[in-house]
């Protein structure tokens, strides 16, 4: 199933400078695999060494933050638009 994500600046080094890449897979959790496979590197800056969604990395499919729906096993239909975006912090 293809969705498209979009990649913050941060991490568009892995991605050629592109702001909006495709990605395939049922769950998020598999379009987040296909991310690493088709631009090495990128999956270790989203996620930490025991595979959940690093702390200051928000991910939404659609609106919905996966942190209050399904997770990394939140669905990702056909045309879904995924989001990765970096907290922001400051004072």
């Amino acid at each position: 199933m293809a969705v498209s994500v979009r990649i913050p600046t941060i991490l568009r080094t892995y991605t050629g400078g592109n702001a909006e890449v495709s990605g395939e897979g049922a769950t998020l959790r598999d379009v987040l695999a296909k991310l690493d496979s088709d631009y090495p590197g990128i999956g270790a800056r989203i996620l930490d060494e025991s595979g959940k969604i690093r702390r200051f990395v928000n991910v939404y499919v659609g609106e919905e933050d996966v942190r209050f729906v399904e997770g990394l096993d939140t669905p990702a239909p056909e045309g879904a638009q995924i989001s990765i975006i970096p907290a922001v912090a400051g004072g």
